[in-house]
């Protein structure tokens, strides 16, 4: 028993409706690396050659550098208020606007959905057809695809979680097998290391040249998205305001420095044109690094890096429904938890329908471009959110960021998400139509609680 008037250090007891803190710090490091690491490098990773050349590497630097800015104001702001709801609650609290913040917490939701479209699109391509053909339909194995995972997040989180890390080491693996076959080819004085200053640019000038520069961040910032999802874990996770400072920066040096070597390599044993023309990427460089290393085999890894991709994904859509129904931005139904498993049954449906109703909606390009767009935009936002937030004192003590980092992620978000970047259209009215489901919703949201006088 506690002495009287000396706090407690065991956990409340679990309540009615609340959510089971399972993950531990360990556990919440791979979490971060798995949901960053997956669809993004092995699936676009040749799209992102296409619109830069050989000097692919660069996009990922300056990603790098990108991510590690905005994650520095999510790891102030999820030690402030570690609660789920993540970019949703923090503009609510910044600038108390509920329509800014449906609209920011229908962006993260809709980022995550494409990027689950993406990878139910990418577990269709290439990869799938080297181990058995082109004989299956691959919309019906995308929502098929789609389905099991729903089923998985509906077991448990502790279950989802742990799936992931097996998934997250299995990718990791495959990863570590382009790493090696980089090492053995410049060891052998294979490849072409002049690839790696080619610059692609259509029109020649210092123009192009920036905004294809731009354009081929903008697309290889999907694959540094993931670190954002795991604020939405907050209530699932043990401490999380001493947890999540170590994990999320550890989490993006560790993919950062992954994803820059990965693209080395690739560059230097396959052209750009080649890597450009091929959903499964990676594949490539394994045929073409003169190493004997079962192409089957890589293919079953790169499948399991675009599942745990979209696993993650859509616990993370479901998860912040459920933290926008607790802040009645959704209705209350949305944050329904199953009696025995604790998950929130309701908000794993509705996502797991609109991702299915989205893997029809593009190629694994056009997803990942309308993920990264969405989510530059969001990441602005809490750029300046957690500035704002500065006069909102809490009781207890967090990581606080350096003023001059949010101001950067501000501005470099938003020259990414901007014409700049040399973006498709169709990303622009993809992105457009999301939000103007958005907006309808929130007015349907807003008629329904003013008719029950709870507005």
């Amino acid at each position: 028993m506690t002495a009287p008037g000396t706090p407690s250090t065991a956990p409340p007891p679990a309540e009615e409706g609340t959510l089971h803190r399972a993950i531990g710090p360990k556990l919440l490091i791979l979490f971060v690396i798995g949901d960053i690491l997956g669809t993004g490098i092995y699936a676009t990773t040749g799209k992102v050659a296409g619109k830069v050349g050989g000097a692919l590497w660069l996009p990922f630097a300056i990603g790098f550098v990108v991510a590690i800015l905005t994650a520095a104001s999510y790891v102030e702001l999820v030690g402030k208020y570690p609660k789920a709801a993540g970019a949703a609650l923090y503009t609510q609290k910044a600038f108390k606007t509920p329509f800014l913040t449906f609209i920011i917490a229908f962006m993260v939701m809709c980022s995550g959905l494409a990027s689950a479209s993406a990878a139910a699109r990418a577990f269709s391509g290439d990869y799938l057809a080297e181990l058995t053909g082109d004989a299956l339909p691959p919309t019906l194995i995308a929502i098929t695809f789609i389905v099991l995972l729903a089923a998985l997040n509906l077991r448990g989180v502790s279950e989802s979680v742990k799936t992931n890390v097996v998934l997250t080491l299995v990718e990791l693996t495959g990863l570590a097998i382009i790493l090696g076959i980089g090492a053995y080819a410049v060891l052998t004085g294979d490849g072409e290391p002049s690839r790696l200053t080619e610059f692609e640019a259509g029109g020649g000038t210092g123009y192009a040249l920036m905004t294809s520069v731009l354009g081929a961040t903008a697309l290889g910032f999907f694959a540094f998205v993931g670190f954002e999802d795991s604020v939405n874990m907050a209530e699932e996770t043990k401490d999380p305001v001493r947890t999540f400072p170590r994990a999320i920066f550890i989490g993006v040096a560790v993919t950062g420095t992954i994803y820059i070597l990965v693209a080395l390599v690739s560059s230097l044993l396959v052209d750009h044109k080649t890597l450009e023309g091929s959903s499964g990427p990676l594949l490539e460089v394994v045929k073409a690094g003169g190493v004997d290393f079962p192409h089957k085999l890589f293919a079953l890894i790169a499948l399991f890096a675009v599942t745990n991709s979209a696993l993650i994904n859509i616990m993370m859509a479901s998860r912040l429904c459920y933290g926008m129904a607790n802040e009645r931005i959704l209705p209350r139904a949305m944050g329904r938890v199953l009696a025995k498993r604790r998950t929130p049954v309701v908000g794993i449906v509705f996502v797991s329908l609109l991702a299915i109703g989205l893997v029809s909606t593009g190629e694994i390009e056009g997803l990942g471009d309308t993920t990264a767009f969405l989510l530059l935009c969001v990441f602005a936002v809490v750029n300046v959110a957690v500035l704002v937030l500065r006069r909102d004192r809490v009781d207890h003590a967090h990581f606080r960021t350096p003023t001059f980092l949010p101001v950067l992620g501000a501005v470099t978000a938003l020259v990414l998400a901007s014409p700049l970047a040399d973006r498709p259209a169709e990303v622009y009215i993809r992105a457009g139509i999301l939000v103007a489901i958005g907006v309808g919703l929130w007015a349907v949201n807003k008629a329904v609680l003013k008719a029950r006088g709870e507005e």
